[in-house]
């Protein structure tokens, strides 16, 4: 079972958004079960819970881990493909954000659609990856950071800009005929909470970043 798999596919995802499919998903992420034993879990008809099982299963989202003999009767054991799933933005191809539209490094939204982006191109190189068998290099870095007020929220921001641009100004070489491009994404927004939704203090506006993406091309400019 895999972590985490993106699922690209309109109808994939149609299907993982029904609720009881959903909720047979979480209970089949935790580990095999039958029709049967998952009937009594969710509370509906074995006939129904398999008609269920074989949509998700069309669609990849469940498989076969085993079958095991009850009385006379043989059950299918099924699992999940994966432990949680994310869809990506290509199940909705034509409405999808397009961070290319406009760039305002101060918006909110234009990250959202810098974040889509990020899950569609990574969805779109696993994909890849794993029907050549190949291992993907990536790297992601996750933190968080206290500041004591918007002027030192600001000032980080300034100076994670630099020395972000500079480490691409120093290794970024257009020339390099076994090269290969990487993107890279830095962002920055305030720490969601549990069951805790604020908005942010829009009047202390960042300069120039509060999140901040740059290409090896730009940092040429």
């Amino acid at each position: 079972m895999l972590d985490v798999t993106v699922i690209e596919n309109p109808a994939a995802a149609a299907v993982s958004l029904d609720p009881m499919r959903a909720r047979l998903l979480a209970e089949l992420a935790v580990g095999p079960a039958s029709a049967t034993m998952l009937a009594g879990r969710v509370g509906l008809p074995r006939q129904k819970v398999n008609y269920h099982l074989k949509a998700l299963e069309r669609h990849g989202l469940v498989e076969l881990a085993g079958e095991r003999r009850k009385g006379n009767v043989t059950e299918r054991l099924m699992r999940a493909t994966a432990a949680s799933y994310v869809i990506s933005p290509l199940a909705l191809a034509a409405v999808q954000p397009d961070p290319a539209r406009f760039r305002d490094q101060l918006s909110a939204r234009w990250l959202l659609a810098v974040a889509a982006r990020l899950v569609r191109d990574v969805g779109t190189l696993i994909t890849g990856a794993t029907k050549a068998r190949k291992r993907l290099a990536t790297y992601a870095l996750d933190g968080e950071v206290r500041f004591a007020s918007a002027a030192d929220r600001a000032a980080f921001v300034e100076e994670l800009t630099r020395g972000v641009s500079a480490l691409i100004a120093k290794y970024h070489d257009e020339h390099a005929d076994n090269g290969r491009d990487h993107r890279i994404v830095v962002a920055l927004h305030p720490t969601v909470k549990p069951e805790t939704v604020e908005p942010d203090d829009t009047d202390a506006r960042l300069p120039e970043s509060a999140s901040h993406t740059t290409s090896p091309s730009q940092a040429q400019e």
